[in-house]
């Protein structure tokens, strides 16, 4: 027995020491060693893992929001995600509103040693969202982790009052947008958002990340990579250029980038056409925006479209038009919906579109689009997760003065799959107790009538769909790989979700090959609290003898592992 567990602990020792290694070769292109332990540079991951981050991301409790877990000051937090907002923002101790009551918040007595004030904390931040919440506080610089990403001193709000109301204990909001977006950049110098700060320092193998939503807690964020256990062929992925935006006003003398918009081509029901209608059919060239948003969980469009959408299916009604226009249809609907972006059809089955059946009347089910009000920045369309639970969406942030911004649709439904069945759907909506409680209204409703607002960007500064622009991108250092006439789609970083932390193949002195595997136990973490600190005494605890034993237990291993091999 003794026996066997020295030589499961050389094994481990060879893992280490192969893992250093291997480390020194990726993070400093000394890969002399690895000839010594006949590893093969060509069995290394083409893209260093180090500049790569997976995420698992959950669909919260109330369906409305997708989270992941980030670090904050090496504390936990359950963060939404969101592709329509810029800015990092964590609900602090400070927060002692009904909305913050029960969440796990930033514990401003803990006195983080990677705190950094911003003014005394006396610049102040405030969000606002179309539901009518609100959070506010002051920035302030932290250390972020993202998966194996770390950004230092990264701007974030300090959230000292809100009416926000989330699910699963998510404690804030991580924006994914473009820094003209962000609030935080109005306020504070050097204030990038999270993956900004990652793209322009070069933090990442290529500047993009990737989404897989999904109903349940599968769901990954990669970044720096596309998700290779989701997206099986890069070349099934439809890359849509980003569309530049004027600036508003005098806000600036240049075009720049500002949210994940991309022309929309057409509109199809159960295969008949629909041509979007764009509000302002001069701005972009005729072409009808769509807004690739994670943060909404819905899909809506403007009232000349969806209002077509329904016509064209059998016993659609609308039902509300309180805030813009909810239709409900027989629930045992068999039309498919789809959105043409470029030359792909990306389908939505009945069970992607229907929100549930209503109390009031178990036969109608409320379902996507809904229609509303014209928007004066010309995004007719906002693609939320029903949406982009349909597809792998991917974020190239675009290379200064090289490469402009793309989304990448990589559709997981087939298009010529056969509808799904009522049964099906009916099965589904019961499994989720999809049960909407609402009472439809016993009279037809009459359309409402919308004045088209004031178009909101300087005309006079031309913008264009993926126009390449000089700043506010990745940093130039990247060598593009999207854009055409040279796209080379194979050099796309991937990375897959494993319980695998390192594999080394070495090869013995008599030829044999040996696989030796590390395997990661699954992360436990406490939301909202330092490890080793309690809030109730603000001051940290004595460690636990494991501890204090464990860093004379790497002080043996790095001893041991620096022998020469």
């Amino acid at each position: 027995m003794l026996l066997v567990f020295f030589v499961a602990w050389l094994a481990v020792l060879d893992v280490a020491h192969a893992a250093r290694v291997k480390r020194d070769c990726w993070d400093s292109g000394d890969c002399s060693q690895l000839e010594k332990l006949n590893i093969s540079p060509s069995l290394l991951e083409a893209a260093n893992p180090a500049k790569t981050g997976l995420l698992p991301v959950v669909w919260s409790d109330d369906q409305q929001a997708y989270y992941s877990v980030i670090s904050v000051g090496n504390i936990s937090f359950r963060v939404s995600l969101d592709t329509g907002s810029a800015d990092l923002w964590i609900t602090s101790s400070a927060c002692t509103t009904n909305a913050c009551r029960s969440l796990p918040k930033y514990p401003l007595t803990y006195e983080s040693p990677s705190f950094v004030p911003v003014n005394n904390n006396q610049t102040s931040f405030s969000v606002s969202f179309a539901d009518g919440t609100a959070a506010s506080g002051y920035v302030a610089r932290e250390i972020v982790k993202l998966s194996n990403l770390t950004v230092a001193n990264q701007a974030f709000g300090v959230v000292s009052n809100s009416n926000v109301t989330m699910g699963s204990q998510i404690s804030g909001i991580l924006g994914l947008g473009f820094p003209r977006l962000s609030t935080l950049s109005d306020r504070v110098v050097n204030a990038t958002p999270v993956f900004a700060t990652l793209s322009q320092q070069g933090l990442v193998n290529y500047p993009l990340f990737g989404l897989s939503l999904t109903r349940n807690t599968s769901g990954t964020l990669s970044l720096g990579a596309i998700d290779a256990s989701v997206v099986k062929d890069v070349n099934n992925i439809e890359w849509n250029p980003v569309v530049a935006f004027s600036p508003f006003s005098t806000e600036r003398n240049t075009t720049s980038y500002l949210q994940w918009a991309i022309p929309m081509a057409s509109i199809l029901v159960n295969g008949t056409v629909i041509a979007p209608s764009p509000t302002y059919p001069t701005a972009y060239s005729n072409n009808s925006l769509a807004l690739l948003d994670v943060g909404t969980p819905g899909i809506y469009g403007p009232w000349q479209d969806v209002s077509r959408i329904y016509s064209a299916i059998d016993g659609a009604r609308l039902v509300d038009t309180s805030s813009g226009g909810q239709w409900a249809l027989p629930c045992d609907i068999s039309e498919t919906i789809s959105f043409v972006f470029g030359q792909t059809n990306f389908t939505l089955q009945p069970s992607d579109y229907i929100i549930g059946p209503t109390s009031g009347d178990p036969q109608l089910c409320l379902t996507w689009p809904r229609a509303s009000a014209p928007s004066s920045d010309g995004i007719d369309w906002q693609l939320g997760s029903p949406f982009l639970r349909t597809v792998y969406s991917i974020y190239s942030y675009g290379i200064d003065s090289k490469e402009p911004p793309m989304v990448g649709l990589y559709p997981l439904n087939n298009a010529t799959a056969p509808v799904e069945s009522p049964a099906q759907v009916s099965a589904l909506l019961s499994s989720a107790s999809a049960t909407v409680a609402t009472t439809l209204p016993n009279y037809l409703l009459p359309t409402p009538s919308y004045t088209t607002p004031a178009f909101i960007f300087n005309t006079s500064i031309s913008a264009s769909i993926g126009q390449i622009v000089t700043s506010d991108l990745a940093t130039s250092t990247y060598s593009p790989i999207l854009a055409a006439p040279a796209a080379n789609l194979s050099a796309i970083p991937t990375v897959s979700p494993s319980p695998t932390l390192l594999t080394v193949v070495t090869t013995d002195g008599s030829g044999q090959v040996i696989t030796l595997t590390s395997t990661a136990a699954t992360a436990s973490v406490t939301l909202g609290v330092p490890y080793g600190w309690s809030a109730s005494a603000s001051s940290r605890l004595h460690a636990p003898i494991v501890w204090i034993l464990l860093p004379c237990l790497s002080l043996i291993l790095s001893r041991l592992t620096s022998t020469s091999y």
